[in-house]
């Protein structure tokens, strides 16, 4: 089995990173593996995705029901 090595460390100025490998000698090939952290899904979803989000939570009326709401206003109006 290969030795391998887990280190923790941090970005640096320039989006570069460090690290010291004492096991190491100077010339020998290693290869690094960069497991960026996850980040927490955006609270914030395309307009389409809203849009639906609408659609969803709506009732639809039929031409009928917003007709007579509509004639009911009106009737109010003369009272």
């Amino acid at each position: 089995m290969q030795p391998s090595l887990h280190i923790k460390t941090k970005i640096l100025p320039g989006n570069k990173i460090e690290i010291e490998i004492p096991e190491a000698a100077i010339g020998d090939a290693v290869d690094v593996f960069v497991i960026l952290p996850e980040k927490p899904a955006s609270k914030r979803g395309s307009v389409l995705e809203m849009i639906e989000q609408i659609r969803s939570k709506r009732q639809f009326r039929s031409a009928e029901d917003i007709d007579k709401q509509l004639q009911e206003e009106r009737d109010s109006w003369d009272s």
